[in-house]
C-alpha cells in the first residue's frame, strides 16, 4: 500500500503551458551559462573572418587575382563597348534604309500621282475624241439619211410626174377620142401644117 502521507502531502499537478515553460527555464537555470569555445581570447567566427581576409590578401597579393578579375573585367567592357558601336552601326542602317525606303514611297506615291494624271488625261482625250468621231458618224449618218431621203421624193415626184403625165395622155387621148371626130382631126392638122 501506498504512503498516505506521500499522496496527502504533494501537490496535485495539472499540465499546462505555464507549468512546462516553468520547467524548462528551471532545467536551463540549473545547467548554466554555456561557454563558447575561444582560441586566443577570439571566437570561431572572429576566426573565419580573419581566415577570409588572409586568404583574399594571398589571392590579390600573392596569385595576382586582382590582374586577372580586371583583365577579364575589361575584355568584358570591351566586348560591350563594340556590341554597343555595333548596334550603333546596325541602327545607323537601319535609319539610312528607312529613309530609302520612305524617299522610294514618296517617289512611289508621286509616280502613281502621274500615272493617275495621264490616265485622266488620256481618258479624257478618249472621250473628246469619241464625241468628236460620234458627232462626225451622226452628221454623215444624217447627210446620207437627207440624201437617201432627197433621193426617194426626186423619185417619187419623178414617178408622180411619170403617172401624172400617164394619166394626162389617157385622159388627152380619152377626150381626144370622145370629142374629135375625122372633121375635127383634118381642121387641126390644117392648122399645125399651116405653122410649120
Amino acid at each position: 500500500m501506498a504512503n498516505p502521507t506521500t499522496t496527502q502531502d504533494a501537490p496535485e499537478v495539472f499540465a499546462t503551458q505555464e507549468a512546462m515553460i516553468e520547467v524548462e527555464d528551471d532545467a536551463h537555470a540549473q545547467a548554466g551559462a554555456h561557454a563558447e569555445p575561444e582560441l586566443l581570447g577570439l571566437a570561431p567566427f572572429q576566426w573565419v573572418s580573419i581566415a577570409m581576409v588572409v586568404l583574399l590578401l594571398i589571392a590579390f597579393l600573392g596569385a595576382k587575382v586582382h590582374k586577372t578579375i580586371a583583365g577579364g573585367l575589361d575584355s568584358k567592357i570591351a566586348a560591350i563597348k563594340g556590341n554597343l558601336e555595333e548596334a550603333k552601326q546596325l541602327r545607323a542602317e537601319a535609319e539610312a534604309l528607312r529613309e530609302e525606303y520612305a524617299a522610294k514611297i514618296a517617289g512611289a506615291e508621286k509616280d502613281a500621282e502621274a500615272m493617275l494624271d495621264n490616265a485622266r488625261r488620256e481618258a479624257d482625250g478618249i472621250v473628246a475624241k469619241a464625241e468628236e468621231d460620234t458627232a462626225a458618224m451622226i452628221a454623215r449618218r444624217e447627210r446620207m439619211v437627207q440624201d437617201k431621203i432627197a433621193a426617194a421624193e426626186r423619185q417619187a415626184l419623178a414617178d408622180l410626174r411619170a403617172r401624172a403625165a400617164d394619166a394626162s395622155t389617157a385622159a388627152a387621148a380619152q377626150l381626144i377620142e370622145t370629142n374629135h371626130d375625122a372633121a375635127a382631126d383634118k381642121a387641126l392638122a390644117d392648122d399645125v401644117i399651116a405653122r410649120i
